[in-house]
């Protein structure tokens, strides 16, 4: 959608989750699920030209909103049910819902993650007493697996996403929203099986019609995108992508349903603008988030929603659970989208004083050399020449530029370096 005006629901179907259904799980999950707090952010209301306030669902006990449904859906089965346990096929953030808020229920919980899931939500499941199968190159295959497993040993499964009490159960946060922010203008909501934005969407949208809603979803993993163009879920090739909690190749059809004639404006973000926003939270709002919930900030600061310019925002900062490893990465990846980390290869004369020389002429520009690497082997063909490769720390892109004329003055030949 590329206007402020909403979709037209196709047919008058009755609903799968309705507002009193959001209002009874609130009932049912408030003495599990903790009231996480919505403050608002100056710093990144000054980067986004908007005025920010941060759902912190990243808080929760295990780091993510998916607690909300997963307290609900438990709740609600039979004591038969209960006995024999349930199963699900998760990314990560539902499993470990599921497996905490199984713990406190006393409800045996078995988790099928992708074999490249996440290490810190693999080992955070096992903590929690879950059953955990590793399966599958990616979603779609670890839940074929799940079901297979669920229709042997007659466990209930537990949709992450398209469940109605899932989705009614995350519709508590808009809930929360509308208490937390007077005079709401938009609230922008990570999309991955549409869950999360169903609920959400039909919270606020009910007590707050004029509000904006937005999805926002990883450019790599557009399943809701492509849904909005076919006019149903439709299966999406999926690609590597920083927000791995939503890679999701299909929305749910449940999902969809509801949040289709709910939401305003769809968008989606680039690798790099995700990158750049995680690096924006931890250093503006103090917040660890994983790429999913980077997002929302990633849409604001992607020049795609000016029509909330100055208008009273809320993003959804709905998980923290990202690997250590990859944070660092992550980290180092929105430094360069900044500008504010560089390589590049410099030709230079070798002899002595010859390396001495580039380095003075980076200091004076008041960069920051991290590393050099000499490669004589590799160089040109100009036997007097070798190559250095650079990696370089500069305050932005403009001063980034300032040291390449710098060098482009003295002489000194470069070239961008992966």
């Amino acid at each position: 959608m590329r206007d402020w005006q909403r979709l037209k629901q196709p047919s008058r179907a009755k609903l799968v989750v309705t507002f009193r259904e959001i209002e009874a799980a609130r009932e049912r999950i408030a003495d599990a699920v903790y009231y996480s707090p919505c403050r608002p952010s100056i710093p990144l209301s000054e980067v986004a030209g908007m005025e920010i306030f941060c759902k912190l669902d990243n808080l929760q006990r295990t780091g993510s909103f998916k607690e909300r449904g997963a307290r609900n859906a438990l709740a609600q089965l039979s004591p038969d049910q209960q006995t024999r346990g349930v199963i699900a096929a998760s990314a990560g953030n539902h499993a470990q819902a599921l497996a905490y808020q199984g713990k406190l229920l006393g409800i045996p919980a078995t988790v099928v993650m992708p074999k490249f899931a996440p290490l810190v939500k693999v080992n955070n499941c096992q903590k929690l007493a879950a059953t955990v199968v590793l399966y599958g190159k990616d979603f779609g295959e670890a839940k074929a697996h799940a079901d297979l497993i669920a229709k042997e040993k007659g466990l209930a499964y537990i949709d992450g996403y398209d469940d109605p009490a899932i989705i009614a159960g995350q519709g508590t946060m808009g809930l929360e929203i509308v208490e937390q922010t007077p005079n709401l203008d938009a609230v922008i909501v990570p999309v991955g099986g549409a869950g999360l934005l169903a609920g959400v969407s039909l919270a606020v949208k009910t007590l707050r019609p004029n509000a904006k809603i937005v999805a926002v979803e990883a450019k790599n993993v557009a399943s809701f995108s492509a849904a909005l163009e076919a006019g149903k879920p439709r299966k999406v090739a999926m690609h590597p992508t920083l927000a791995d909690g939503l890679a999701i190749p299909q929305v749910g059809t449940n999902a969809f349903q509801i949040a289709r004639p709910l939401v305003d404006l769809s968008v989606t973000v680039t690798e790099e603008q995700i990158a750049l926003a995680i690096l924006r939270l931890v250093e503006l709002e103090k917040s660890v988030v994983e790429g999913a919930a980077a997002t929302p900030l990633a849409a604001c600061m992607s020049g795609k929603l000016k029509e909330l310019n100055g208008k009273r925002v809320v993003l959804l900062l709905c998980g923290g659970n990202i690997d250590p490893n990859v944070l660092s990465r992550v980290i180092e990846r929105g430094l360069v989208a900044d500008g504010r980390l560089c390589r590049f290869t410099a030709i230079i004369s070798d002899r002595p004083g010859g390396l001495a020389d580039l380095a003075a002429q980076i200091a004076s520009t008041g960069a920051s050399i991290k590393q050099v690497v000499h490669d004589r082997a590799f160089a040109s063909s100009d036997v007097s020449a070798v190559n250095v490769l650079c990696t370089v720390e500069t305050r932005n892109h403009e001063h980034l530029a300032q040291l390449r004329a710098q060098l482009k003055s003295h002489g000194v030949e470069t070239h961008d370096s992966k």
